[in-house]
């Protein structure tokens, strides 16, 4: 009995130390596969590190590109396009306005009426329709006159109070957010149809052209007296509100910046010089690519498979279409290498463009103590449960750098524009502000991403300048804005002296 006894210990024993070594290995795999997660965390932080030193870098070639795209056609990867907008919106403006903004599957009509001097924006309102699927492919007639359809029911619901005087026609400033060739400040040629368009028989053809000749089929006496697209028209309805603002940026779904030039250098400037001096341009600064920008293998995967390889690269880490996709790429890698998740790589994280940018936020924006916001995006979107507060914070840590990055790379892009102008610079007292319009769902919503974008910039200018730089935020610049020009330009300012 004594040996089953000394035995039974033995085995007992025995056991008991390999259970125990059994827990060691589990806990050396757990520790060794956390170690890997970091390992990728702090490679991937490194990569995307934005020194104030490699943000005047970006600036700097921000710069070169902008006087490149302006010297000639093809010159940059920025298109520095002319927009014809040369008479911006004073604030004087008086009379009842249409704009129609057209910035893809949805469209808005929008009726403005101007107090003239100090008296703003006196009334606004507006309508929303769809672009059916089987006219985003049809002929550009069954478009435009669908579209014309939709304006001809707003404008019958105008108010008496609203209704032009005998042989005045009502205008419209039309928002037109693709690919155009402007020739003037009311016409412009298409390039190409974007966002799931397809309509052959337009391209080359005017744009405005095209939606005059709808409205007159449905009875519609309206002129077109402005043709912008949204970054311009933001430019404008913030000129409107602050006579100082000369810059314009949009982050949202994508990105893209506009800014007043001054006449004479634009040396590619055909024709008389604008009675105002002024041309704004609108970048295209989505396109834009530098060494200096930090691109990291996941923006490298990213592009590669993308619908447009090689092209919208500073779109691609910046804006609210990307973030996202980025943030996933890299959790799956470490779900790949380092089973944050657990001991299976979660089958939905392989989905691209699955973790949207509001996703985003709102895991980088979670204050509560057990980071509840997180877990319950990780498990509502990726269907990932039980996730370790450690892996919580390990997830809004990586939404805080590719937020930071996206957003002092925006704040460089910016500082690029400012040095084009010549304003980078302290000038004597009382100097004029330099006012930023911004608009957009990403800066809008997204409080992380827009503070470091303001405070970058502020530092990349230096103390004296820091308070010549102001941000506004000009909500609805694509409509407003429109409408905005489509009054300054209109057909009937001089009768307004």
């Amino acid at each position: 009995m004594k040996k089953a006894t000394v035995g039974a210990v033995v085995v007992g024993a025995a056991a008991t130390v390999a259970v125990a070594a059994l827990i060691v290995r589990h806990r050396m795999r757990k520790s060794s596969k956390w170690a890997r997660a970091m390992a990728i965390l702090k490679e991937f932080e490194e990569k995307c590190r934005t020194p104030d030193a490699k943000l005047k870098q970006v600036a700097d070639a921000m710069t070169v590109e902008m006087h490149a795209g302006l010297a000639s056609e093809g010159g940059s990867k920025l298109k520095m396009l002319i927009s014809y907008v040369d008479n911006l919106p004073t604030g004087d403006e008086e009379g009842v306005f249409y704009a129609l903004d057209l910035g893809g599957t949805n469209f808005r009509v929008l009726r403005v009426q101007l107090g003239g001097k100090d008296g703003g924006i006196v009334h606004q309102e507006f309508a929303e329709a769809s672009i059916p699927p089987n006219l985003m492919v049809g002929t550009s007639e069954a478009l435009f006159d669908y579209i014309a359809a939709e304006l001809a029911k707003f404008v019958a619901e105008e108010e008496e109070r609203f209704h032009q005087p005998p042989g005045k026609q009502r205008e419209l400033g039309f928002t037109f957010s693709f690919p155009i060739m402007q020739t003037s400040i009311n016409s412009g040629t298409l390039i190409r149809w974007t966002k799931g368009f397809s309509i052959d028989d337009t391209v080359g053809q005017d744009v405005v052209a095209e939606l005059t000749k709808a409205m007159q089929r449905k009875g519609i006496d309206m002129r077109v007296s402005a043709l912008v697209n949204d970054t311009v028209g933001t430019l404008a309805g913030g000129r409107f509100s602050n006579k100082d603002v000369c810059i314009a940026v949009i982050l949202g779904t994508g990105t893209n910046a506009a800014y007043v030039e001054r006449a004479q250098a634009i040396p590619k400037w055909h024709g008389p010089l604008p009675k105002s001096g002024e041309m704004v341009i609108n970048m295209e600064w989505g396109n834009f690519r530098s060494s200096h920008l930090p691109l990291t293998e996941y923006d490298h995967a990213m592009d590669t498979d993308s619908l447009n390889p090689g092209e919208q690269i500073f779109e691609k880490i910046c804006s609210g279409m990307y973030l996202g996709e980025i943030l996933r790429r890299v959790l799956l890698r470490m779900a790949e290498e380092a089973g944050i998740f657990g001991d299976e790589v979660p089958p939905k994280l392989k989905n691209q463009f699955i973790l949207r940018t509001p996703e985003m936020s709102a895991m980088h924006h979670d204050t509560s103590s057990d980071l509840r916001v997180v877990g319950d995006k990780l498990k509502d979107i990726l269907e990932i449960s039980n996730t370790s507060l450690k892996t919580r914070r390990l997830v809004v840590e990586l939404c805080n750098i590719v937020a930071t990055r996206g957003a002092r790379l925006a704040a460089a892009g910016v500082l690029g524009i400012v040095k084009k102008m010549g304003r980078d610079t302290p000038r004597e007292s009382g100097q004029e502000k330099i006012v930023v319009a911004m608009d957009g769902g990403l800066y809008e919503h997204y409080t992380e991403y827009r503070k470091c974008l303001e405070n970058t910039l502020v530092e990349l200018l230096g103390e004296e300048m820091a308070t010549s730089i102001v941000f506004e935020h000009a909500n609805d610049g694509s409509g407003i804005g429109a409408a905005l020009l489509a009054a300054s330009n209109s057909l009937y300012v001089e009768d307004k002296s």
